[in-house]
């Protein structure tokens, strides 16, 4: 791995236009991307961004030892090397491959995009990988695991920033991968995040409402996502390779739009360097896909079909969308990595849960409590259909929505919930600077809307803690309650303070306080002083 490279070294194989000279040529040490961060020797690099201009901190940057910088605007009299680029926040990712020696020439590259699903399907894409023998790693928005070395990614659920992409990269070169899985979200793909990791296979989980705040609209959100397609085909041969596959999902809206976007990418080249497609499904006339679908206590079953192979898929986890997960990876071992179909399925089997995913936490309570991650419309819609079907008494879901975020997913949440749930508690999810009163009358707005009558069907309880207690309390014998939500998150945003904060712990907290166990204090938040 590398630990120097000269200035000149990184814009070796640059694939945009650089303006300046490299003066000195000086050795770099390593990238940083706040001013705050840099160690001397680094290159720093100045991007503009929505709260703060990094070109105001080049002085602070050069103070603190860097020993080049990379800007979009133009600067003279530094006291080190300036190079201007048309687009800093696109640079970093190829500047910090080279910094790393490329390591994504030297790794079969496998990127999960998606609203929804996309932890679970790189998991078990993971869990595959493995049963076939393969050496592989994974990077998705909760951790990397790289061997025996488990990382963790951050607070928030996003691609991590491009240095720490490419450093993940090369440490799992430098342990001998060959394989990895990287779960690439819209936030990732917008801001280039991952742009040098040279895709060979790309799949798509789903496209469902969610950051129209950042994109403004479903069908932008869309295109960012499609940008993976983009990506894939503008990955060079590697060697021993030659596949490029996009994997999409037949029964997704998308699956159109995404599909022409390939084929206009594979109009470009000539036929040897086309991408391959493959469309997964259950039933119908998806390449891979599910018939005789089951559900069970224990999980789910179904017979999967392909073209030339047929085989039966067990697994521990439950609901329609654990069937469209799994087909998904499926699709990528056997279409695109060639691993026999019965191995794939070993591997699926293997996965038991992810954190903070329908997970349940038992205290001997007589009711069953879950804590899930669903945080958009389409995610709720299937949370409470699936747990549905694990009970017949009540459902009662506690969930927020974010603040500075996308405001009309606020009332649709609502809105599904006061359809499918019997009893809605409204509550606090990462309000930020937002008045969360404010956040909590736009989702009641959507719950009176569906029918929902506050005090009997839908409740607001501000404080997340709170909110918890009181679905334990009301819950009766056979009840399902779910948290949903934040999942395996373990911050929560008030004004712009992260506070520590796991519905995990929460849910055995408060259900420690209801059986008179032992457990762990519920974790604070403002709100409970309110």
């Amino acid at each position: 791995m590398a630990t120097q490279k000269y200035l000149s070294d990184l814009f070796a194989e640059f694939p945009f236009a650089c303006f300046g000279d490299f003066d000195a040529n000086p050795l770099v040490n390593g990238i940083a991307i706040d001013s705050r961060k840099v160690q001397p020797g680094d290159l720093f690099i100045a991007m503009p961004g929505g709260s703060a201009d990094g070109h105001k901190f080049i002085p602070m940057a050069i103070e603190k030892g860097a020993a080049a910088v990379v800007g979009e605007q133009d600067f003279t009299g530094l006291a080190v090397p300036y190079l201007r680029v048309e687009d800093a926040r696109r640079a970093v990712t190829f500047l910090a491959s080279a910094f790393y020696d490329y390591p994504g020439k030297k790794l079969t590259v496998i990127g999960v995009t998606g609203t929804d699903g996309k932890t679970t399907t790189s998991n078990l894409l993971y869990r595959i990988l493995i049963a076939a023998g393969l050496k592989a790693g994974m990077i998705s928005t909760v951790n990397a695991v790289i061997g025996d070395e488990e990382l963790d990614t951050g607070f928030h659920v996003t691609t991590p920033d491009a240095p720490d992409v490419q450093l993940y990269l090369a440490k799992m070169v430098a342990a001998g991968l060959t394989h990895v899985v990287l779960e690439t979200t819209s936030h990732g793909l917008a801001q280039y995040r991952a742009d040098a990791s040279l895709y060979d296979i790309a799949v798509v989980t789903n496209i469902t409402h969610e950051h129209l705040n950042d994109h403004g609209s479903l069908e932008n959100y869309r295109a960012a996502k499609a940008r993976l397609f983009q990506l894939l085909a503008d990955t060079p041969p590697k060697a021993g390779q030659s596949y490029r596959l996009a994997v999409l999902n037949r029964d997704d809206w998308s699956c159109g739009y995404l599909s022409d976007v390939v084929a206009a990418e594979n109009g470009k080249n000539p036929p040897e360097k086309w991408i391959a497609r493959a469309a997964y499904g259950i039933g119908g006339e998806a390449d891979i896909r599910a018939e005789n679908v089951r559900f069970l206590p224990s999980g789910l079953t179904y017979d999967a079909l392909g073209r030339d192979f047929a085989v039966s898929i067990n697994s521990p986890l439950v609901g329609d969308f654990n069937v469209s997960n799994s087909l998904a990876a499926l699709t990528v071992a056997v279409v695109g990595l060639g691993i026999d179909p019965a191995l794939a399925a070993q591997g699926i089997a293997q996965l038991s849960g992810i954190p903070g995913r329908m997970e349940r936490i038992d205290y001997g309570q007589p009711f069953t409590a879950i804590v899930d991650f669903a945080h958009t419309p389409n995610a709720l819609k299937n949370a409470i259909e699936t747990v549905r079907k694990l009970t017949d008494k009540r459902v009662i879901v506690a969930f927020g929505s974010a603040g500075l975020r996308d405001k009309l997913k606020r009332r649709m949440m609502a809105e599904v919930s006061a359809e499918l749930a019997d009893i809605t508690i409204l509550t606090a999810e990462d309000p930020r600077t937002e008045p969360l009163d404010g956040i909590l009358e736009e989702m009641a707005e959507g719950a009176r809307s569906k029918g929902g009558v506050e005090g009997e069907t839908f409740w607001r309880a501000p404080d997340r803690g709170e909110a918890i207690r009181f679905m334990l309390k009301i819950a009766r014998p056979g009840d399902i309650v779910m948290a949903c939500g934040k999942g395996h998150e373990q911050s929560m945003c008030f004004g712009t303070t992260e506070y520590l904060w796991d519905d995990r712990t929460a849910m055995r907290a408060a259900l420690a306080e209801f059986t008179g166990q032992p457990g762990p204090p519920m974790p604070y938040l403002p709100t409970q002083a309110a």
